[in-house]
Protein backbone atom coordinates (compact mmCIF):
# COMPACT_ATOMS: atom_id res chain seq x y z
CA UNK A 1 0.00 0.00 0.00
CA UNK A 2 3.02 2.41 0.38
CA UNK A 3 3.42 2.91 -3.23
CA UNK A 4 -0.45 3.73 -3.93
CA UNK A 5 -0.75 7.51 -3.76
CA UNK A 6 -2.71 8.77 -0.53
CA UNK A 7 -5.99 8.78 -1.92
CA UNK A 8 -5.86 5.03 -3.15
CA UNK A 9 -4.17 4.25 0.68
CA UNK A 10 -7.34 5.89 2.04
CA UNK A 11 -9.81 3.43 -0.31
CA UNK A 12 -7.95 0.95 0.30
CA UNK A 13 -8.02 1.10 4.00
CA UNK A 14 -11.76 0.17 4.49
CA UNK A 15 -11.13 -3.09 2.69
CA UNK A 16 -10.05 -4.16 6.46
CA UNK A 17 -13.57 -3.89 8.00
CA UNK A 18 -14.69 -6.58 5.15
CA UNK A 19 -18.20 -6.58 3.87
CA UNK A 20 -20.38 -3.92 5.08
CA UNK A 21 -24.02 -3.86 5.72
CA UNK A 22 -26.45 -2.04 3.43
CA UNK A 23 -30.16 -0.86 4.26
CA UNK A 24 -31.97 0.02 1.16
CA UNK A 25 -35.00 1.88 1.72
CA UNK A 26 -37.45 2.85 -1.05
CA UNK A 27 -39.89 5.42 -1.04
CA UNK A 28 -42.58 5.30 -3.17
CA UNK A 29 -46.42 5.34 -3.78
CA UNK A 30 -46.49 3.77 -7.10
CA UNK A 31 -43.61 0.67 -6.39
CA UNK A 32 -44.34 -2.71 -5.10
CA UNK A 33 -41.35 -5.05 -4.32
CA UNK A 34 -42.38 -7.21 -7.51
CA UNK A 35 -41.83 -3.50 -9.47
CA UNK A 36 -38.99 -1.68 -7.29
CA UNK A 37 -36.07 -2.15 -10.37
CA UNK A 38 -33.89 1.14 -8.28
CA UNK A 39 -34.21 -1.42 -5.22
CA UNK A 40 -33.54 -4.51 -6.74
CA UNK A 41 -30.44 -2.96 -8.66
CA UNK A 42 -29.25 -1.59 -5.12
CA UNK A 43 -29.87 -4.91 -3.76
CA UNK A 44 -27.79 -6.57 -6.98
CA UNK A 45 -25.13 -4.24 -7.12
CA UNK A 46 -24.28 -4.16 -3.55
CA UNK A 47 -24.03 -7.93 -3.28
CA UNK A 48 -21.59 -8.22 -6.82
CA UNK A 49 -19.23 -5.31 -5.10
CA UNK A 50 -19.00 -7.96 -1.93
CA UNK A 51 -21.34 -5.92 0.56
CA UNK A 52 -24.22 -7.77 2.40
CA UNK A 53 -28.00 -6.10 2.70
CA UNK A 54 -28.89 -6.42 5.90
CA UNK A 55 -32.41 -4.69 5.70
CA UNK A 56 -34.68 -3.89 2.54
CA UNK A 57 -37.91 -2.06 2.94
CA UNK A 58 -40.34 -0.27 0.38
CA UNK A 59 -42.53 2.58 2.21
CA UNK A 60 -44.80 5.09 1.09
CA UNK A 61 -43.19 8.49 0.34
CA UNK A 62 -44.36 10.05 3.46
CA UNK A 63 -42.97 11.12 6.11
CA UNK A 64 -44.81 8.93 9.31
CA UNK A 65 -43.90 6.22 7.20
CA UNK A 66 -40.45 6.58 6.46
CA UNK A 67 -39.14 7.88 9.72
CA UNK A 68 -39.89 4.41 11.51
CA UNK A 69 -37.49 2.38 8.95
CA UNK A 70 -34.88 4.79 8.92
CA UNK A 71 -34.77 5.32 13.00
CA UNK A 72 -34.83 1.54 12.42
CA UNK A 73 -32.04 0.75 10.01
CA UNK A 74 -30.36 3.70 12.34
CA UNK A 75 -30.30 1.50 15.01
CA UNK A 76 -29.34 -1.67 13.29
CA UNK A 77 -25.96 -2.92 14.58
CA UNK A 78 -25.72 -4.86 11.04
CA UNK A 79 -26.19 -1.66 8.88
CA UNK A 80 -23.21 0.72 8.09
CA UNK A 81 -24.44 2.06 5.00
CA UNK A 82 -27.96 3.30 3.82
CA UNK A 83 -29.27 4.12 0.50
CA UNK A 84 -32.37 5.29 -0.16
CA UNK A 85 -34.34 5.95 -3.38
CA UNK A 86 -37.13 8.24 -4.34
CA UNK A 87 -38.76 11.13 -2.84
CA UNK A 88 -36.42 13.52 -3.56
CA UNK A 89 -37.55 15.97 -6.29
CA UNK A 90 -39.59 18.69 -5.46
CA UNK A 91 -43.53 17.59 -6.06
CA UNK A 92 -45.80 17.96 -2.66
CA UNK A 93 -45.44 14.53 -2.20
CA UNK A 94 -41.33 14.29 -2.24
CA UNK A 95 -40.76 14.02 1.33
CA UNK A 96 -37.64 12.09 1.65
CA UNK A 97 -35.05 14.84 1.61
CA UNK A 98 -36.61 16.87 4.38
CA UNK A 99 -37.02 13.55 6.52
CA UNK A 100 -33.41 12.14 5.54
CA UNK A 101 -31.73 15.49 6.56
CA UNK A 102 -33.62 15.76 9.88
CA UNK A 103 -31.81 12.86 10.92
CA UNK A 104 -27.86 13.63 9.88
CA UNK A 105 -25.50 15.09 12.30
CA UNK A 106 -23.21 15.88 9.54
CA UNK A 107 -24.30 16.37 6.11
CA UNK A 108 -21.97 15.09 2.99
CA UNK A 109 -22.24 18.37 0.26
CA UNK A 110 -19.89 16.79 -2.00
CA UNK A 111 -22.54 13.46 -2.54
CA UNK A 112 -25.29 15.42 -4.02
CA UNK A 113 -23.02 18.37 -5.36
CA UNK A 114 -21.15 15.33 -7.51
CA UNK A 115 -24.34 13.34 -8.03
CA UNK A 116 -26.00 16.74 -9.57
CA UNK A 117 -22.50 17.21 -12.00
CA UNK A 118 -22.65 13.65 -13.36
CA UNK A 119 -26.77 14.23 -13.59
CA UNK A 120 -26.41 17.11 -15.45
CA UNK A 121 -23.63 15.36 -17.71
CA UNK A 122 -26.90 13.22 -18.68
CA UNK A 123 -29.49 15.06 -18.37
CA UNK A 124 -28.88 18.80 -18.38
CA UNK A 125 -30.19 21.30 -16.42
CA UNK A 126 -32.44 19.18 -15.05
CA UNK A 127 -30.35 17.81 -13.16
CA UNK A 128 -30.55 20.78 -10.52
CA UNK A 129 -34.81 19.26 -9.42
CA UNK A 130 -32.44 16.62 -7.78
CA UNK A 131 -32.18 16.96 -4.27
CA UNK A 132 -29.58 14.16 -4.38
CA UNK A 133 -27.94 14.22 -0.60
CA UNK A 134 -25.74 12.46 2.07
CA UNK A 135 -24.25 12.32 5.44
CA UNK A 136 -23.89 10.66 8.78
CA UNK A 137 -26.47 9.72 11.24
CA UNK A 138 -25.65 8.17 14.43
CA UNK A 139 -22.16 6.66 13.00
CA UNK A 140 -23.73 5.54 9.69
CA UNK A 141 -22.91 7.07 6.50
CA UNK A 142 -26.93 7.66 4.65
CA UNK A 143 -26.95 8.34 1.08
CA UNK A 144 -30.40 10.00 -0.90
CA UNK A 145 -31.16 8.90 -4.05
CA UNK A 146 -33.61 9.77 -7.00
CA UNK A 147 -36.22 7.15 -7.66
CA UNK A 148 -35.04 6.51 -11.54
CA UNK A 149 -33.01 3.55 -11.79
CA UNK A 150 -30.59 5.22 -13.92
CA UNK A 151 -30.36 7.74 -11.31
CA UNK A 152 -29.72 4.71 -8.78
CA UNK A 153 -27.26 3.23 -11.05
CA UNK A 154 -25.09 7.01 -11.35
CA UNK A 155 -25.16 7.61 -7.91
CA UNK A 156 -24.17 4.00 -6.44
CA UNK A 157 -21.74 2.91 -9.32
CA UNK A 158 -20.22 6.05 -9.56
CA UNK A 159 -20.19 7.43 -6.16
CA UNK A 160 -21.59 5.11 -3.34
CA UNK A 161 -19.62 1.89 -4.00
CA UNK A 162 -16.31 3.12 -4.87
CA UNK A 163 -16.43 5.25 -1.40
CA UNK A 164 -18.10 3.44 0.91
CA UNK A 165 -14.99 1.53 2.27
CA UNK A 166 -13.39 4.17 2.80
CA UNK A 167 -16.62 6.44 3.97
CA UNK A 168 -16.55 3.40 6.86
CA UNK A 169 -13.13 3.10 7.84
CA UNK A 170 -13.23 7.28 8.68
CA UNK A 171 -16.00 6.90 10.93
CA UNK A 172 -14.21 4.06 12.87
CA UNK A 173 -10.95 5.99 12.85
CA UNK A 174 -12.62 8.64 15.00
CA UNK A 175 -15.18 6.68 17.03
CA UNK A 176 -11.74 4.82 18.40
CA UNK A 177 -10.51 8.09 19.48
CA UNK A 178 -13.56 9.10 21.12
Amino acid sequence: MESLPSYQQHQASGAKYGPLGFAILTMSDSRTPETDTSGQYIREAVTAAGHRVARYALVQDDPVCIRPELDAALGDSQVAVIVTNGGTGISLRDNAYETIVSVLDKPLDGFGELFRMLSYNEIGAAAMLSRACGGVARGKVIFSLPGSTKAVKLGLDQLILPQAGHLYFELQKHATRS
